[in-house]
């Protein structure tokens, strides 16, 4: 069979040595006779899969001590409404900034908790561009600052950590996290669905300051409550055990390959490589402000809309699968997650110049 490059902004492509450990480990982990997706959640073996699944975490994101690290469900759209339930406290007001499709998401399910403040909004520029910090309106009365790091739709990145005027700071980072060195320090809370750059849908990761999950509101079930997971290791419930096994082979992987370090740089060379033959190209058009272009999802247009289909059907005849536009935004999109190997980028934009050369 050829060789198929995926990509899907999520789920996202897996590390092909990762699946084959998983498909080898399959019916026996560890020579026990028992695969993972048989295995007690509470037995010895899959602890020792857990705690090494947490603590390879936080080697790669060098996590403070006194920060949780929670494996979650929901994906990140349940955090967007258990974010304020545990982090308002005694406050009623929670500040957002909106650089998208997911900021406004989250925004809306906040609202359904508090009085949500939009601190800046780049909405005026269809979502192309960042809002300049020092126009951001922080309210030092609200509980925290949530902003999205990486905007899967739009393609827009942070590649700052903003300033929260003294708020605690909080991000979702579920498609751009292990792909650059973070100071945890300076968040109280990060979180990311794990579907894009550390395994299979299914997990979410909670990263969040000690002090900070004390706040949860006193009638929230334990299930939803930070603080109880945090006590219970993430095992109030059975987790999806396999999904969290996965989630570790790819935190293996990523150490592997170097860490954080090494796919920060790996990130930043894919992504030129792509935005260089859209920008030199009369056919491909990527709108996005160059200061806040994604490393990630890369969205692009063809100026002839009407070869999009063409384009498509001719990539996946050359194995480039995944590119389809999201369905709010049509179009196309390459999403340049860790797993996506540096000749898959090759090879996409080889087909490109190809393309537009016949086109």
């Amino acid at each position: 069979m050829a060789r198929v490059y995926n990509f899907s902004a999520g789920p996202a492509t897996l590390p092909e040595p990762v699946l084959e450990q998983a498909q080898a480990e399959l019916l026996s982990w560890h020579d026990t006779g028992v695969s993972v997706l048989e295995m007690s959640h509470r037995g010895e073996h899959f602890t020792d899969i857990a705690e090494q699944l947490e603590a390879d975490f936080r080697e790669l994101l060098s996590v403070p001590h006194d920060y949780q690290v929670l494996f979650l469900q929901g994906g990140a759209t349940a955090q967007f409404s258990l974010i304020p339930q545990n982090l308002l406290g005694d406050k009623a007001k929670a500040c957002y900034v909106n650089t998208g499709f997911w900021s406004e998401k989250a925004i809306e399910y906040a609202g359904y908790h508090c009085q949500v403040v939009v601190s800046a909004s780049s909405v005026a520029s269809g979502f192309q561009s960042i809002p300049d910090t020092a126009g951001w309106f922080i309210d030092r009365e609200a509980a925290y600052l949530h902003y999205t790091a990486n905007e899967t739709i739009n393609g827009v990145e942070f590649f700052n950590i903003p300033d929260s005027a003294g708020l605690p700071l909080v991000s979702d980072m579920s498609s751009n996290i292990l792909t650059q060195e973070l100071d945890i320090s300076r968040f109280g809370m990060i979180y990311a669905g794990a579907q894009k750059n550390m395994g299979p849908s299914g997990v979410t990761v909670v990263v969040a300051n000690g002090e900070l999950l004390a706040k949860a509101d006193a009638k929230l079930a334990p299930l939803f409550n930070y603080a109880e997971q945090a006590r219970h290791k993430s095992l109030l419930n059975t987790p999806p055990t396999f999904n969290w096994y996965l989630t570790g082979l790819v935190l293996q992987w990523t150490k592997s390959q170097g860490g954080v370090a090494a796919f920060a740089r790996r990130s930043a060379d894919k992504a030129a490589r792509l935005y260089q033959v859209i920008d030199q190209s009369s056919l491909y058009i990527n709108s996005v402000n160059r200061d806040c272009r994604s490393r990630m999802n890369i969205p692009f247009t063809l100026a002839e809309s009407a070869l999009e289909a063409c384009f498509l059907e001719q990539a996946e005849a050359n194995g480039l699968v995944g590119l389809k536009g999201h369905r709010l935004a049509g179009g196309l999109r390459a999403s340049l997650y860790n797993a996506m190997p540096e000749q898959g980028v090759k090879a996409l934009v080889e087909f490109m110049a190809e393309f537009e050369r016949v086109h």
